[in-house]
C-alpha cells in the first residue's frame, strides 16, 4: 500500500482536458521520429502476408504448386511465433525494443530476399519459410508496440494507430509493388528487391530514431524514474484475467478471418470476374481504409471508453463478407466490402493492443501481449492454409465468405462487453506492486 493515500486517490483521478491534451502535444513533440521508425519496422513486417497472393499464380504456373502448399508457409511461421513471441516479448520487457528490432530487420530482409532462390522443391520452399520464421520474431507487432506504449500515456492510441498504420501502409503499396516487380523482372526478381530494398529503407530509419523508454533510461540515468508508469498485472494475473482473455479471443478469431481473406483476396477478387491487375488494384484501396481505420480508431479511444467502439468495428468483417456473397455481390459492394474490410484489418489490431494496454497496465506488457501475438501468429498461419483448402476442396471461396459472418459478431461481442478501464496506480518506483483501481463510469 502507498504510504501517501491522499497522492494516491489524485494519481487515480483522471487528468482535465486541457491537461490531457497538453501531454500529448508535448509526447507528440519528443517522440514523433521514433513512432514514425516503429510504423515502418511494422510496414516491412507484414510484407509477406499482403505479398504472397500475387505470388501465388506465377509460382503456381513455373512449379505446379497448390495454393495450400503455397499457403503452408505462412503456417510455418506460425508455428515458430506461438512459441517464440513470448520469449521475444521477455527479452523486450528486459532490454527493450531497439535490440531486438534492428538486428531483426537486416536478418528479416535478407531471409525474404532467400524466397528467390527456390527451385521447385517443396522442402526447399519449407526450409526457407523456417529461415524467415525464426528471424521475423524479431520484428512482430509486439516489438513495435511496446516501444511507444512505454513512451506515450496521454495520446498513446493515437500514437498505436500511427505505428500500426505501417501495415495498412504495407497493405496498400505491397500487391502494387509486387504486381509491377512481378510483371517486369519476374517473381525471383520481386522476392529480392522487396526484401533487401524495403528493408534498407526501414534500417535507415530506425538507426537514428528508434528508442524506447529503456534506452532513455541508458542513455539518462535520472530517466529511471519514470519507470513508476510502467505498472501493472504480473504474466500469472495477466493470463487468468477475464478481460484479457476475452481480448485474446477477439484478436485470434479476427485474426484467422483477417488473414485468410488478405492472403487470398486478390484470387477472391479474381473469382467475381475481375482481373489481377484490377483485383490488385482494389486490393490496394482497402490499405487506405486501413490507415484511416486506424487514426479514426484510435483518436476515438484516446476520448472515450473503447469498448462500444472496438465492438463495432471487430463486426465490420461479417458485413464485408456478407457483400461478397454470389447473390448479393456488384461491382459497387465488391469495392464496399473491400473498403470494409481495410477498414476492420486497420483498426482491429490497434484496438486489441491499446485494451491490452489499458486491462493489463505496461509492467509485463512484452510477455502479456508476446502470448497474444503467439495466438495471432497461430491465426495467421491457420488462416491461410484453411482458406487456401476451402477453395482446392469447393473450387470457390463462398464457404469462407459464409463463415466471416458469425465469426466477426462474436468478436466484437467479446470486445463490446469489457467494461470500465482499470486506473494503473504505481506505489513504489522501487519495484513494489502497482493496484489498479477501476474508473469511475
Amino acid at each position: 500500500m502507498s504510504k501517501e493515500p491522499d497522492a494516491a486517490v489524485r494519481a487515480a483521478s483522471p487528468p482535465s482536458a486541457a491537461a490531457a491534451d497538453s501531454s500529448a502535444l508535448s509526447e507528440w513533440r519528443e517522440h514523433w521520429p521514433m513512432v514514425i521508425a516503429a510504423m515502418a519496422g511494422l510496414s516491412f513486417a507484414t510484407v509477406a502476408v499482403y505479398s504472397m497472393g500475387l505470388f501465388m499464380e506465377p509460382l503456381s504456373h513455373e512449379f505446379g504448386w497448390t495454393r495450400a502448399q503455397m499457403s503452408l508457409g505462412l503456417s510455418i511461421v506460425a508455428l515458430f511465433a506461438v512459441p517464440l513471441s513470448p520469449f521475444a516479448g521477455a527479452l523486450i520487457d528486459r532490454w527493450g525494443s531497439r535490440r531486438l528490432g534492428i538486428p531483426g530487420i537486416i536478418l528479416s530482409a535478407i531471409a525474404f530476399a532467400g524466397f528467390s532462390l527456390a527451385t521447385g522443391s517443396l522442402t526447399q520452399w519449407y526450409v526457407l519459410w523456417v529461415c524467415y520464421a525464426i528471424v521475423a520474431i524479431a520484428i512482430k507487432t509486439t516489438v513495435w508496440t511496446a516501444a511507444v506504449s512505454s513512451v506515450f500515456q496521454s495520446s498513446r492510441a493515437l500514437a498505436l494507430a500511427v505505428v500500426l498504420s505501417g501495415a495498412a501502409i504495407s497493405q496498400t503499396i505491397t500487391p502494387l509493388i509486387a504486381q509491377w516487380l512481378i510483371d517486369g523482372y519476374g517473381w525471383r526478381q520481386a522476392f529480392l528487391w522487396m526484401g533487401l530494398g524495403w528493408g534498407s529503407v526501414v534500417l535507415i530509419l530506425l538507426l537514428p530514431f528508434f528508442f524506447d523508454a529503456r534506452d532513455h533510461e541508458r542513455r539518462t540515468p535520472s530517466a529511471s524514474n519514470n519507470r513508476a508508469a510502467l505498472s501493472g498485472l504480473t504474466l500469472a494475473e495477466g493470463i487468468r484475467d477475464p478481460a484479457l482473455l476475452r481480448i485474446a479471443a477477439a484478436l485470434f478469431i479476427t485474426s484467422f478471418l483477417g488473414v485468410a481473406v488478405t492472403v487470398h483476396k486478390v484470387p477472391i477478387l479474381t473469382q467475381t470476374g475481375l482481373t489481377r491487375e484490377v483485383a490488385a488494384q482494389i486490393a490496394a484501396s482497402a490499405g487506405i481504409a486501413g490507415i484511416t481505420g486506424k487514426l479514426l480508431t484510435g483518436w476515438m479511444m484516446d476520448r472515450w471508453q473503447s469498448g462500444w467502439i472496438g465492438g463495432i468495428c471487430l463486426s465490420l468483417p461479417a458485413l464485408a463478407c456478407l457483400l461478397l456473397l454470389d447473390p448479393i455481390r456488384t461491382p459497387t459492394l465488391i469495392v464496399a466490402s473491400m473498403m470494409i474490410f481495410g477498414y476492420s484489418a486497420g483498426a482491429y489490431l490497434q484496438i486489441c493492443t491499446y485494451l491490452t494496454t489499458r486491462y493489463g497496465g505496461l509492467r509485463h506488457f512484452g510477455k502479456i501481449f508476446g502470448i497474444m501475438a503467439g495466438l495471432m501468429a497461430l491465426a495467421t498461419g491457420v488462416g491461410p492454409i484453411v482458406a487456401g483448402a476451402l477453395y482446392d476442396h469447393f473450387g470457390n471461396y463462398t464457404v469462407l465468405l459464409l463463415a466471416g459472418i458469425p465469426i466477426g459478431l462474436l468478436s466484437g461481442w467479446l470486445v463490446a462487453g469489457l467494461g470500465p478501464y482499470p486506473t494503473w496506480q504505481p506505489v513504489d518506483i522501487a519495484g513494489c506492486r502497482a493496484v489498479s483501481k477501476p474508473r469511475p463510469d
